[in-house]
């Protein structure tokens, strides 16, 4: 298993690195950046006060300022009509006079010591930023990961026990809707129902907690932790718990046709006891297996529009205003943790794997 580890360990590298160099690229290509945001902003503030100064002035003033923006040659599409001083300054400002590919090294450089750099418009250091709103994302996770797995499991059990059953039908047609309907539109039905929408304002409509939880006890904070959390992780485990459950149902309906039940049963054993004290224990193995990377899909995909839909200040949201304000330094940063984790976790998936069922050896295969 160690070879097998560190083989793994040393493919992050090149993994790393390529991911990273592609949304290196796809950024330069793309327009708008955070240079063209300030120049455009700027130009608008100068055309009003120049436009204030016509007013007041007549004609002539007017045709000099129009000979004036006429006569610089700006690379950006905002530009016309500043100094290209300003514009050089303010590439300097965002490290965007140096070539593209000094950049991307210097920046492949800097993550190696996990030094992210400092965000364009929030004045703080990006790995300040990440430590801040990452316990809210991994918390979102650990909660839905748990319930879902509580829900999921038992029903998938009780779905395989009593398999074509009036039972084992009404609950498939739960899972579909549940399976069919995405968590962002749970979200913003219970939010329609229980926050204020039309109907009951119950629970918060966005934070993790409330303005003055840090005058709370410590009770009341907890509280108010649940309180806020709620919607969020009902959203999330409401859209969640179906593939779970369905695959609950299919590994206990196929250990529930081997031999060896078939055995227990005629040496006069319970339907509980075959159940409980054989089928359950290997049907949990590959299901207990998975959980790293349950974990890992609801941290990469749920959590994400749920952060945004409920102002939860978590790595999601983060990422999302990122690319909505071109914080290339947020973006990148946020993209390589994200990527980072999903490294780690897809391995400690592999691991559990290989540990619970001794006859998974992934040694013996290619990387």
């Amino acid at each position: 298993m160690s070879a097998y580890i560190i083989r793994r360990l040393l493919l992050m590298i090149p993994t790393l690195f390529g991911i990273m160099v592609l949304n290196f690229a796809i950024v330069q290509a793309a327009p708008g950046g955070p240079v063209e945001r300030l120049v455009a902003s700027l130009t608008d503030i100068t055309s009003q006060d120049a436009t204030a100064r016509i007013s007041g002035s007549g004609g002539d003033m007017a045709g000099k300022i129009d000979s004036n923006a006429n006569a610089i040659n700006s690379a950006y599409r905002g530009g016309r009509g500043l100094d290209p001083e300003i514009i050089a300054g303010i590439e300097k400002m965002y490290g965007f006079d140096k070539p593209p590919l000094e950049r991307f090294l210097q920046m492949i450089g800097n993550y190696l010591r996990f030094d992210f750099g400092e965000s364009f418009f929030r004045n703080q250091r990006v790995i300040d930023l990440i430590g801040q709103t990452l316990p809210v994302t991994i918390s979102l996770g650990l909660w839905t990961t748990l319930l879902v797995y509580l829900i999921s499991i038992p029903l998938g059990i009780r779905k395989a026990v009593a398999d074509g059953s009036r039972f084992d039908v009404a609950s498939s047609w739960v899972i579909i809707v549940g399976y069919a309907i995405p968590s962002f539109l749970f979200a913003i039905l219970l939010i329609i129902l229980f926050a204020g929408g039309n109907y009951w304002q119950i629970f918060p409509l966005k934070g993790l907690v409330s303005d003055n939880w840090a005058e709370l006890g410590f009770f009341q904070k907890i509280t108010d932790y649940f309180w806020h959390i709620t919607l969020p992780v009902l959203a999330m485990v409401l859209s969640g718990f179906a593939a779970l459950t369905m695959l609950t149902k299919n590994y206990f309906l196929d250990e529930i046709g081997k031999q060896y039940v078939l055995t227990a049963r005629a040496k006069g054993l319970s339907e509980r006891q075959v159940l409980y004290n054989h089928v359950f224990r290997n049907a949990m193995l590959i299901i207990i297996a998975g959980l790293p990377g349950a974990l890992l899909r609801i941290l990469l995909t749920s959590a994400l529009l749920i952060e945004i839909i409920f102002s939860l200040n978590g790595l999601g949201l983060l990422g999302y205003e990122a690319v909505i304000n071109r914080d290339y330094p947020v973006m990148f940063g946020t993209l390589y943790i994200f990527t980072l984790l999903g490294l780690v976790f897809n391995l400690i998936g592999d691991i559990v794997y290989m540990l619970v069922d001794p006859r998974i050896d992934f040694e013996r295969r290619e990387v």
